[in-house]
């Protein structure tokens, strides 16, 4: 099946990655591609976006796209740096803002056109510029206005030309889905048929007809991106999927037993290997958060060659590279890149074993991974899963790491885990866990003196991890946490709360 597709043209805006996702909330398909790298076949695609950007119009490095097969041509939309590029290189004028235009504002004027169908006066709006438009473009007509941007959307006569000054694609802005189905769907003619289940059909068919009967390896880490991946392909190719999921001694309690138990009940093929002693002696001593990852990495790969190996005829590796991985080293700022982010479980295979890469899931963003999960009727819990770091306990562990320390962190880990989950807060935090500081501290319990380690918790709530923000957990909660922890696991006897949000914090501690 064809489907329509809509093409952005990224200028380097953190919220590029928002549009397209919002494009694919209406089951549209989108991809985002750098404004100095366009694909080749501008045909192929029915409408298309232009991105914010922290660039300035007005300055000597403005960047400059070929719109000439797109203006005019095809169904355009400019948003912000967009909105700004078509008024000043196109008869218009565009100047610094006497204050910075950042945040919410309310649309104040809304002309009636098919662009702002359902959206009215007092619509919130999100703004994030530093100029502004002061004159439109030769042939714009003016749509919207807030109190302080006059020309805050319009139109260009005789195109399907739309501009705005602000983001739609934000939550902030409230009917931003609405304004891109306006445009994409009721102006551009664009289908909205790109479904988890049509995704689903038209994966497994694509898989069956490229790899055949060939043998494929799959790294499993327990995370969303890998178990689905491994669906489709199990699908698809049955018995032929080989996957191989390593404990490398750094992961939640009882988690390997419980996760390849889940495996196996959804019939995969799959081998768990217990190297944790394998792990634990190349950690042994080192305290530095890098060479902790690198020792994991490397360790790895050695225990992933070893099992593959025993695989005859192995053609193919799978990843669970999601889109993200992609485009997240494409930059509109630093040129085009193709190259595709190394993942923990995989990081360096590719070349170490020299077999061909089959990646299903990287058209998908991850909450567009966790909907093609659910149509194939996989389990919530593993779909629901919070992210866990690549190199798992050992980067939660601050310092050096010792079979004593795993126990210890892995006994609190899963005291805040199963609190949550029994208070029903963990479906509403989008990360979680505890990190075991390199300190002791005094305590007393009972009449003795103690002087053991502190821990502290963490949960943030976020969409894919760019941005976070700390969670206001309830207090009864973390004092009850809090006492559960130190009454139970030995080796701890104070517990705190991180109250950081990214950035200036990063979620994990190293």
């Amino acid at each position: 099946m064809q489907h329509d597709k809509v093409l952005i043209l990224d200028f380097g805006s953190q919220y590029t990655q928002l549009i397209a996702r919002r494009v694919r909330e209406l089951n549209i398909y989108s991809e985002i591609h750098p404004f100095n790298n366009p694909p080749k076949h501008i045909n192929d695609y029915k409408a298309v976006i232009l991105s914010g950007s922290p660039m300035s119009v007005r300055s000597k490095d403005a960047f400059h796209p070929d719109l000439s097969e797109i203006r005019g041509k095809k169904p355009m939309l400019a948003v912000c740096y967009g909105a700004q590029y078509l008024a000043h290189f196109s008869g218009g004028e565009v100047a610094e803002s006497n204050t910075r235009e950042y945040g919410r504002a309310n649309l104040s004027f809304v002309k009636e056109d098919s662009f702002l169908k359902g959206i009215s006066i007092g619509s919130q709006v999100w703004m994030s510029h530093s100029d502004t438009i002061k004159a439109l473009p030769e042939n714009g007509t003016l749509l919207a206005s807030t109190k302080d941007v006059k020309n805050a959307a319009y139109k260009i006569e005789g195109e399907t030309t739309y501009a705005i000054q602000f983001h739609p694609e934000v939550y902030h802005s409230t009917d931003g889905k609405k304004l891109l189905e306006n445009f994409l769907i009721n102006i551009s003619g664009v289908k909205p048929d790109w479904t988890p289940n049509t995704f689903v059909g038209e994966t497994v068919e694509g898989l069956k007809a490229k790899l055949g009967n060939d043998k494929v390896v799959l790294g499993l880490s327990g995370g969303v991106d890998s178990s689905v991946a491994a669906m489709l392909l199990h699908k698809a190719i049955g018995e032929n999927l080989y996957c191989i999921f390593v404990n490398n001694g750094l992961l939640r309690k009882n988690e390997f037993t419980e996760v390849l138990e889940q495996y196996k009940g959804m019939g995969l093929n799959v081998k768990g290997v217990d190297a944790s002693a394998r792990f634990l002696d190349a950690l042994s001593g080192e305290s530095d958060p890098e060479k902790k990852r690198k020792a994991i990495g490397r360790v790895f790969i050695e225990v992933f060659d070893d099992e593959a190996n025993q695989i005859q005829d192995v053609k193919w590796l799978a990843q669970g590279t999601i889109y993200p991985d992609v485009i997240e080293s494409v930059s509109a700022t630093g040129g085009p890149s193709a190259t595709i982010k190394s993942h923990h479980n995989v990081g360096g295979l590719p070349d170490f074993m020299k077999l061909k890469i089959v990646e299903p899931l990287k058209a998908l963003f991850k909450d567009e991974v966790r909907r093609v999960g659910a149509s194939m009727d996989m389990e919530k819990e593993l779909l629901g899963r919070h992210p866990f770091p690549g190199p798992g306990l050992a980067i939660r562990i601050l310092g050096d790491i010792t079979p004593e320390k795993v126990r210890i962190l892995q006994e609190v880990d899963a005291v805040f885990i199963n609190g949550l989950r029994e208070a029903g807060l963990y479906d509403k935090v989008w990360q979680a866990g505890a990190i075991l500081l390199p300190v002791n501290s005094v305590g007393v319990m009972g009449d003795e003196r103690t002087y053991e380690k502190c821990v502290a918790l963490r949960a943030v709530e976020s969409t894919d991890g760019m941005t976070a923000d700390w969670v206001n957990l309830p207090y009864e909660f973390l004092q009850k946490t809090s006492n559960d922890i130190i009454n139970k696991v030995k080796g701890v006897n104070r517990v705190v709360y991180d109250i950081s949000s990214k950035p200036p914090a990063t979620i994990e501690w190293e």
